[in-house]
């Protein structure tokens, strides 16, 4: 039986037409009509994923002998048989590398889940994961959504390994607020910590930095401390506190007195 014999048979069996077919792998019906007419081939990465949909072997497609895995001619049962039968032999890798579902329930024109581990493929959803990501809430090796998580999260509130956003937190966190083992924002907490206002174990804030060392133009250290308006390596409990704030918000440019507020808050 040729490869498009097999194709035909499987998506009868499953009562589908060559459109729904050609959907499910995102070809065309022509495409479709051609791979069951044996007038073409399809590509290695949709024979994994038929085989997928179906539970086929590649054994099974790729030779028109094989009437189920053990590569002997069945006695009797249908192309579903054998491949039901040969699911148990599709290796674990090929399932997880094209792993594919969706919600059928939409937002507008976006499914509202979409989980997708195909390389190929990003997932784009309301909510999505897989290793590429984009919705509303994403979680991926690059997400791009309003709450991302991931090795590369870029978003309105990011937590990763690098993360990009309004709100960042990661190992290393770019932002207007980060956190992260080296930080960079307006308002940035880290062990390196490089903003406007920094709080860390090195701290270099334009205006104020709190930390071991300090840099600033308002600089408290524990250890070091360089500043131009402001220098002190004195323990908190002994400084004026009140008046140390007043003079950080007195500096503070307009745009910027929300993070000089939370820095105030944070010494």
């Amino acid at each position: 039986m040729t490869l498009g014999s097999k194709l035909t048979r499987l998506r009868k069996e499953h009562n589908e037409t060559q459109e729904q077919f050609a959907e499910r792998l995102g070809v065309s019906r022509q495409a479709v009509s051609k791979w069951e007419s044996d007038l073409a081939y399809p590509e290695t990465d949709k024979l994994v994923r038929i085989g997928e949909l179906y539970h086929c072997s590649m054994d099974y497609l790729f030779r028109e002998n094989v009437e189920d895995p053990s590569g002997s001619q069945p006695e009797a049962g249908t192309a579903s048989d054998s491949c039901n039968a040969s699911a148990r032999s599709t290796p674990l890798y090929l399932s997880l590398s094209s792993y594919e579902k969706k919600s059928r329930k939409m937002i507008g024109s976006v499914p509202l889940w979409h989980i997708c581990f195909d390389r190929r493929k990003a997932a784009r959803g309301v909510i999505a994961i897989g290793f590429r990501s984009k919705g509303v809430l994403s979680v991926g090796l690059l997400s791009l959504g309003i709450f991302s998580v991931g090795l590369l999260p870029i978003g309105l509130i990011s937590l990763g390994v690098l993360a990009l956003g309004i709100i960042a937190a990661g190992s290393i966190s770019l932002g207007v607020i980060a956190v992260g083992a080296i930080a960079v924002g307006i308002l940035s907490l880290g062990a390196l910590a490089v903003g406007e206002y920094a709080l860390g174990a090195l701290a270099v804030g334009k205006y104020a930095a709190l930390g071991d060392h300090a840099h600033g133009a308002v600089a408290i250290g524990k250890t070091f401390a360089e500043g131009s308006l402001f220098t002190t390596t004195d323990s908190r409990s002994m400084l004026d506190l009140p008046a140390l704030r007043q003079t950080i918000l007195d500096h503070a440019p307009t745009l910027l007195r929300w993070a000089a507020a939370l820095f105030t808050h944070m010494i």
